[in-house]
C-alpha cells in the first residue's frame, strides 16, 4: 500500500468520525426541539413576564409582523434548544477531539466543559432574574407622558436574546482566565496587578450595557469583577504550572 493511501485512510476516518459527531449533536438538537416548540407560547410567556410585571394592565406585546406570532414562539424554540442540548453537544465536540489529547489535557477537559456550561447558564438566569427587572422597570419608568409602551414581540426577543449571549459570555470569564494561563500567556500575579483597570473596565461595561443609573451598572459590574477574581484564584490552584511560572516571575 502505498504512503498516500495511508494517509487518505485516517483522514477518511477523521471524516467519517466528524460526520457521525455532527449528526448526533443535530438529532440531540432535533430532540430537545419538539418539547421546547410544544411548549414555546408559554415559554415565551414566562421569558416576558419581567416586561410585563412593569407594563400597566391595559397595556400589552404587539405583534406588528403577519408572520411574528408563529415565527417568534419558533425561533424561542430553536435558540432554546440549542442552549438546552450544550451539554450534549459539548461531549460530542470533546469525543471527537479526546483522542488526540494527552492525559493530562483530557483530565482538565472534563472539569472546563463542565464548569464553561454552568457558567453559560448562571450568566443567562442572572440576566433573567436581576438585570431584565430592573432594566424594564427603568425604560417603562422615563417613557414620556401620554406614550403607551407596547413593545413588537419580535424586537423583544431579540433584545433578551443578545442580552442572554452577553451575560453568558461574560460568565465565561474564570474559564478564560484558567485557560490564558494554562497556555502560559500571562501568570495569575499578572493578572493581579491588572485588577485597578478590571475594575473600571467592569464600570465602563456597565455603563455601557445597562441604562444610565448606579443601581443596573454596579449589578453588571460587581459580578464581571468578582468573576474575574474568581479567574485567578482558580486558575493559581489548578492550572498546571501555574504557581510555578507565577514564582519564577516574582
Amino acid at each position: 500500500m502505498s504512503t498516500s493511501d495511508e494517509q487518505e485512510q485516517p483522514l477518511m476516518a477523521h471524516l467519517l468520525e466528524l460526520r457521525t459527531r455532527v449528526i448526533r449533536i443535530v438529532a440531540g438538537i432535533t430532540v430537545v426541539f419538539l418539547p421546547c416548540f410544544y411548549f414555546s407560547r408559554p415559554l415565551f410567556t414566562f421569558l416576558s413576564g419581567p416586561l410585563l410585571a412593569h407594563m400597566p394592565d391595559t397595556n400589552s406585546l404587539i405583534a406588528t409582523g403577519v408572520t411574528a406570532p408563529f415565527l417568534v414562539p419558533v425561533k424561542l424554540a430553536m435558540m432554546l434548544s440549542f442552549v438546552l442540548s450544550l451539554p450534549w453537544t459539548l461531549y460530542q465536540v470533546w469525543m471527537f477531539v479526546a483522542p488526540g489529547l494527552y492525559l493530562n489535557e483530557r483530565r482538565l477537559m472534563t472539569p472546563l466543559l463542565v464548569s464553561s456550561t454552568l457558567l453559560f447558564y448562571f450568566g443567562m438566569a442572572f440576566a433573567q432574574f436581576v438585570i431584565f427587572p430592573i432594566v424594564f422597570g427603568f425604560f417603562i419608568s422615563v417613557a414620556p407622558a401620554g406614550v403607551s409602551v407596547m413593545t413588537d414581540i419580535s424586537s423583544y426577543l431579540d433584545f433578551v436574546l443578545k442580552m442572554f449571549m452577553a451575560f453568558g459570555i461574560a460568565f465565561e470569564m474564570p474559564v478564560a482566565i484558567f485557560l490564558i494561563v494554562w497556555a502560559g500567556f500571562v501568570t495569575p500575579k499578572q493578572l493581579g496587578s491588572y485588577r485597578p483597570y478590571v475594575l473600571v473596565a467592569s464600570f465602563a461595561g456597565g455603563m455601557l450595557l445597562t441604562p444610565p443609573d448606579v443601581i443596573s451598572q454596579t449589578l453588571l459590574a460587581v459580578p464581571v469583577y468578582l468573576l474575574y477574581e474568581l479567574g485567578i484564584i482558580t486558575a493559581r490552584t489548578f492550572a498546571p504550572g501555574g504557581r510555578e511560572r507565577e514564582n519564577q516571575s516574582s
